[in-house]
């Protein structure tokens, strides 16, 4: 069994908001609470209570889907954050980064489709980036196994994708 630095509620609280102040957008539960659970002292069970404590107390919001903090959140996050144990915090801001910039790139990323009204689908495809749009594309595919295989490869890809149909055109 590991143990950690983190065991009681209100570090843990402290330690949602340190985490949720370093991203640039919201993120899902799951993901939440792996970031959260960098420490060997805290359980999932500690983990959703304190948050929704959070939601309760109104630090913390949610859609249902992702969850971010309030201005209440980040003012008492970034007061409280120092009394977190130094190695959690490096810890814990690491692992944020790294999900900082997967969700920055998610964020960039847009793949869809819609049913055309004479048959087949139209794929929706954009990469933006701090600028703005790099590449629209629509394309029309015969069936929906293959609008949700390019949407996929698309997330996946998406900048090879930018790069190669830009060599292409050049």
């Amino acid at each position: 069994m590991e143990f950690g630095f983190i065991h009681d509620k209100l570090d843990i609280k402290i330690l949602i908001l340190f985490i949720l102040r370093r991203l640039p957008v919201g993120i899902d539960r799951d993901r939440l609470a792996q970031l959260t659970l960098c420490d060997g002292g805290i359980t999932y069970f500690d983990f959703a209570e304190c948050l929704g404590e959070l939601i309760e107390t109104q630090h913390v919001s949610t859609n249902g889907v992702l969850y971010e903090l309030t201005e209440k959140g980040r003012r008492n996050g970034e007061y409280a954050e120092k009394s977190l144990p130094y190695s959690v915090r490096l810890k814990a801001e690491r692992a944020a980064s790294t999900m900082a910039a997967e969700l920055q790139r998610s964020e960039m990323i847009h793949a869809s489709h819609t049913l055309r009204r004479n048959g087949g689908y139209h794929v929706h495809l954009r990469l933006e980036d701090d600028a703005g749009t790099l590449l629209d594309l629509t394309l029309y595919v015969p069936t929906e196994e293959q609008a949700l295989a390019i949407e996929k490869n698309f997330r996946e890809n998406a900048e090879m994708s930018y790069g190669e149909i830009t060599e292409k055109l050049l």
